[in-house]
């Protein structure tokens, strides 16, 4: 399984529209699931023009329960705790907040007098669906999260063991917004990952954090510059050199785009001889020859 992430750090650069055109045209060749990670606001499936999701599976996170049979009230569990999801009052068990809960079992097992029972709570859902446009077939795996919860990187680490369970060629993620754990987790033990980025100092500044990322990981990445003919792209080069980022592709800002976007239709498919779509296509080529290269 060739394993791809796409990326960026900041919110709105592109990194959604490029992960769904580029996992439609590596359908064409391979074996491909599409993982949408963005858990607060996945949309890979908008894109796509899919209005219902399928197969939903909840995601269940740990959350202690207190056995009152065993408690001894000796405040471990509570100590222990980095989110302030367990509270001792005095004289009194312990007392669970489930939204501050992360999940991490360290009460369970720090607890001498086993008496943390473990329970779950449902954080968000995964849903798997097929889906097929002009004869390309294509697996979108995509992970929600319940309104309110505050948890992403669980959800996001649920997810993926989730689409790596099915049988591929290529898994495709795409990530959210940010630079924090979330990113790690969807970035570990991938063959590449691509940084999109644009010419604004907030883009650049993003994408600076994520090839930090990138580069201690020791992952091979792809930059690219979405909208790059909105501002000047000579600082996105030279900081893309300096962290040995091994190809570059801009994409310019183009009405075909716009227009895909409102249709809900990837550009790919809705405007074959699009000076976009050709773009798409050669970064389709270069990750093939990877692909193909890896395999060998």
């Amino acid at each position: 399984m060739f394993k791809i992430t796409v990326t960026g750090g900041k919110g709105g650069t592109g990194k959604s529209f490029i992960a769904v055109n580029l996992s439609l045209l590596l359908a064409k060749h391979y074996k491909t699931v599409l993982v949408d990670l963005d858990l607060e606001a996945p949309n890979d499936h908008i894109l796509l023009g899919i209005d219902k999701l399928e197969n939903e599976e909840p995601i269940k996170l740990f959350l202690p329960f207190i056995n009152t049979g065993k408690c001894t009230k000796c405040g471990i569990c509570a100590k222990v705790c980095d989110t302030g999801a367990i509270l001792l009052p005095s004289r009194a068990y312990p007392i669970i907040f489930p939204r501050l809960c992360s999940g991490c079992k360290t009460c369970y097992y720090a607890c001498p007098y086993n008496a943390i029972m473990q329970g779950y709570h449902v954080l968000g859902y995964v849903y798997k669906t097929d889906i097929e446009i002009e004869n390309t077939k294509l697996t979108l795996v995509t992970g929600v999260l319940r309104e309110g919860e505050e948890h992403v990187p669980p959800g996001v680490n649920y997810t993926r063991r989730k689409a790596e369970e099915i049988e591929t060629d290529i898994l495709l993620m795409d990530t959210g917004a940010g630079t924090g754990n979330q990113i790690s987790i969807a970035l570990k033990d991938v063959d590449l990952a691509i940084i999109v980025t644009e010419p604004t100092p907030l883009g650049i500044h993003d994408m600076s954090s994520v090839l930090k990322i990138t580069s201690e990981m020791g992952i091979r990445t792809w930059v690219i510059i979405n909208k790059s003919n909105i501002g000047d792209t000579s600082k996105i080069y030279a900081i893309a050199k300096k962290y040995g980022v091994e190809k570059i592709y801009e994409i310019p800002y183009h009405k075909d785009i716009i227009s895909s976007y409102v249709m809900r239709k990837p550009i790919v498919f809705m405007y074959k001889d699009s000076p976009i779509t050709h773009i798409f296509e050669k970064i389709t080529r270069s990750i093939i020859d990877l692909v193909r290269n890896s395999a060998r």
